[in-house]
């Protein structure tokens, strides 16, 4: 579950056709230079060429090979959030996103691809500089229309596709063989699987190929309408209206074929059906779209809703739009970039851009609001029905970052603002807090953003978008003049919210006196109210509050009340971090068991909604426990799985946190040398993070008491503070496989066990006397039933999405606690205790 895939690279809907020799010297190339970018015109097949070249490297690249498609980017912050979200890296609170993604990225041997950098290539430049002089193993492919030079890199100039050359003294050439003709009749036959042509036929394909200059997108969409009209028809019309005096540039002047796409795309759009033309026209507002969006904003009494099925379809089997995946069982579809901006200019023309541009703002308006509705609803639903609008706003999130910019651009602050409101729902559980501020930024500062009717809510928003970043100034000036504002409009709803932002915020300040004051007024309105969810989090803040003051049993209390409430409207986002705060405050209060019990309930939690950094808190939390409880084993691994996750999401201060469990265990297990080292590298990257430190050899100040054995603590301690992070990840995953083998046995007396909550774990039971669930994780008991069945640690790794070291990991864990030395051996004990049951 944890386990990262290899790459995350579209699956095209179409053949890879041609290119052979590029392909081949450019995986020559990449094996050279840190950095290609392939340039070249609209059209060219810059994306597929990266994309297919990117499938044939990942073997070079063990950490993967990750794509971002930068195609609306315009910032450098907007470049590196998109980075971050393809290489799996989340946002740190209180971190620029640069330095989070830059240091994750520090160590890995991996290669990004960066697609369609024309628009943001000084701001691609400053990111790829970066990356490639702080990550030495990192290699970077960037496709754009201009070239896009970082150092020491290779600038590869994509050429129209080649047509059939004729020998000087042989035979012929076989039109068939070349790749722009294999291209024309790859994309005929997915239209008509039955077309074929004569050689005579085929020489007029290489006429019409040579017409579209070689361009691969023009030879897609003419050779998709090659089955309707016929390869010489098409040859003659096109011939025609390239003639024309409409399109040519001056007397006796040629077009340039780096100039043709545009003309054979008219070409091609000016023989579709009317209904065609004007669906193209207007499926250019979006960036992604499925049938039923399609159905709700371009649908009119010229183009009726029932026709709109037939209209897609046919676009499709004319190469002009492309099938990009599923959502929630609907075909989800996009445009080709190049035939997106004729089409938009189309719409232009026909004056119906900001119609259509308003349209679908309304309904993203719609989307997002419901998406606010039901995170935030009081109404008992099932949780799959509150999380599909969290889902379909990530499938739409593309479309709704243009109408940001579009509302930005135009000056549209109300509009604007009120997407934000709706959006920081998405942000806030998407953890994409830098983005959300960004944007809101940016309306707030228009001219009309202080007359419109969302300033207040969108303060309140802002406000709850600086708290998860930590800047709690700004995060208390914002919340109390949008509270100000809500007050005055009579806006209960954010009232609420407002008070619970900064009530949190007051119990993070340690103001407790404000905070209680604040939280009280919540509980009331929202019990006037009827707001469940609202009661809810001022419950929770409530049980932090007096957590904070000491008072477990009374914060246990407070918690039960929240999720109680939560579960009765099955609220999992909202039940999840609830259970982590009531963890938290049970571990500081010293109750195990509870503390346990809600790590592991909310652990499913997170798993289920993909928030990766807070599974990964909860897996360390589970770690710290276990060892608290004396489970030496089983704290070595949670907290390793906990730390792989937390550094590979880029989570610096949770690998930290990581890194001291894991260093505690150790020390009271023995190896207290690497313990220290470990605890001083965590506290180097605490300080780095401008987190609070503590002295050396800190937490083992009172391990020793004599001068000198306290001065080897330190020294060691000290010695640690210079590791890097990964450094210090590795030592620490070798410290957890020394600590995970077996002790040797000793022909001499026993020796008296160490006393502590490090002492050694006791011999493995008899297999007879406990059966795998009582003795395994959950992880382990999937793996041993996996190994019941035959499976080799591939298959297993296949099957539970990790990889196959983690799973060897789990099958060797297995037979540390069993005393087992083989899989036969797991594979009986499983079926001994099935057979049983």
């Amino acid at each position: 579950m944890t386990a990262p895939a290899r790459h995350n690279l579209p699956r095209p809907g179409t053949g890879f056709v041609g290119r052979e020799r590029d392909l081949s010297d450019l995986i020559r190339l990449l094996g050279s230079s840190r950095s290609v970018t392939l340039c070249g015109t609209d059209g060219l097949g810059k994306t597929r060429l990266a994309i297919r070249l990117a499938e044939q490297s990942t073997q070079w690249f063990p950490d993967g090979v990750w794509m971002a498609d930068l195609a609306d980017a315009r910032t450098t912050l907007e470049v590196y959030a998109r980075v971050g979200a393809a290489v799996g890296v989340v946002e740190e609170a209180g971190q620029p996103l640069s330095v989070t993604v830059t240091e994750a990225l520090r160590d890995r041997r991996l290669l990004l691809v960066l697609d369609s950098c024309e628009q943001v290539a000084d701001q691609v430049t400053e990111v790829g500089e970066a990356l490639l002089a702080a990550c030495p193993a990192v290699s970077v492919l960037l496709t754009s229309e201009s070239p896009v030079r970082l150092s020491g890199g290779t600038i590869w100039r994509m050429t129209p596709m080649a047509l059939p050359l004729p020998a000087r003294k042989g035979p012929p050439p076989d039109p068939a063989r070349a790749e722009a003709v294999r291209l024309f009749m790859d994309r005929a036959r997915t239209r008509d699987p039955r077309f074929s042509l004569s050689r005579e036929e085929l020489e007029t394909v290489t006429v019409l190929c040579d017409l579209a200059g070689g361009i691969p997108l023009g030879i897609e969409v003419l050779g998709a309408s090659a089955p309707g009209v016929g390869p010489a028809a098409l040859a003659e019309g096109l011939r025609a209206y390239l003639a024309s005096p409409k399109v040519q540039p001056g007397p006796g002047q040629v077009v340039p074929r780096s100039e043709v796409l545009p003309l054979v795309l008219d070409f091609v759009y000016g023989a579709l059906p009317e209904a065609e033309r004007v669906l193209l026209r207007r499926l250019s507002v979006f960036r992604g779209w499925d049938l039923e969006l399609a159905e709700q904003v371009c649908t009119d009494e010229l183009l009726p809703e029932p026709a709109l099925l037939d209209l897609l379809t046919s676009l499709l089997n004319r190469s002009l739009i492309t099938v990009t995946g599923e959502f929630e069982g609907r075909v989800r579809y996009r445009l080709p970039e190049a035939v997106r901006r004729f089409a938009h200019a189309r719409l232009v023309e026909e004056g119906e851009a900001e119609l259509f541009q308003e349209r679908l703002l309304d309904r993203m308006l719609r989307l997002a609001e419901d998406l606010g509705r039901k995170l935030e609803s009081s109404r008992t639903m099932p949780w799959s029905e509150r999380d599909s609008g969290r889902q379909r706003v990530i499938a739409e999130y593309d479309t709704l970052r243009s109408l940001l910019r579009w509302a930005v651009e135009h000056g549209a602050a109300e509009a604007g603002l009120r997407l934000c409101v709706s959006l920081v729902a998405h942000w806030v559980s998407h953890q994409t807090h830098a983005e959300g501020a960004h944007w809101m930024d940016r309306l707030l500062e228009l001219e009309d953003a202080a007359k419109a009717p969302s300033r207040a809510r969108a303060l309140v928003g802002r406000a709850q978008l600086a708290r998860v970043r930590r800047d709690h100034d700004l995060a208390v000036s914002l919340g109390e003049e949008g509270l100000r504002l809500c007050r005055e409009a009579g806006d209960d709803v954010f009232v609420r919210t407002a008070l619970n932002l900064l009530a949190l915020v007051e119990v993070r300040d340690h103001v407790p006196d404000q905070a209680a004051v604040r939280v009280e007024e919540a509980l009331r309105l929202c019990r006037e109210a009827g707001d469940l969810w609202g009661e809810a989090i001022a419950l929770g803040t409530r049980a932090a509050l007096v957590a904070q003051q000491g008072d477990h049993p009374t914060a246990d209390h407070h918690y039960n009340a929240a999720l109680t409430l939560l579960r009765g409207i099955d609220h999992r986002w909202g039940v999840g971090v609830t259970l982590m705060g009531q963890a938290r405050a049970a571990e500081a209060g010293g109750d195990l068991v509870t503390a346990d019990r809600c790590y592991r309930e909310a652990l499913d939690t997170q798993r289920m909604i993909g928030a990766v950094a807070e599974e990964a808190r909860c897996l360390v939390g589970i770690g710290r426990v276990a060892y608290a409880q004396g489970f030496t084993g089983q704290a070595y691994d949670y907290l390793s799985e906990g730390l792989l996750l937390s550094h590979s999401a880029g989570q610096r201060a949770d690998a930290a946190r990581a890194l001291t469990a894991i260093a505690q265990v150790a020390f009271g297990a023995g190896p207290r040398e690497s313990a220290c080292r470990l605890a001083g590298a965590a506290m180097s990257v605490r300080e780095r993070l401008g987190l609070s430190t503590h002295e050396a050899p800190w937490p083992f100040g009172d391990a020793e008491s004599t001068r000198r054995r306290r001065r080897h603590l330190v020294n060691w301690w000290e010695r640690g503070r210079s590791l890097s992070l990964s450094v210090a990840v590795r030592e620490g995953e070798r410290l957890i496989e020394e600590g995970r083998r077996p002790q040797p046995r000793r022909s001499a007396p026993p020796r008296r066990p160490a006393r502590g909550r490090g002492a050694l774990s006791d011999p493995p039971p008899a297999p007879e006397s406990v059966t795998p669930e009582q003795r395994l994780t959950r992880r382990e008991l999937e793996v041993a039933r996996l190994v019941s069945q035959g499976g080799s640690n591939p298959e297993i790794a296949r099957a539970l999405f990790i990889s196959p070291s983690t799973a060897a990991r789990h099958v060797a864990n297995i037979n540390r606690k069993m005393g087992f030395h083989s899989r036969t051996q797991i594979a009986s004990w499983v079926r001994q205790h099935r057979t049983v049951d």
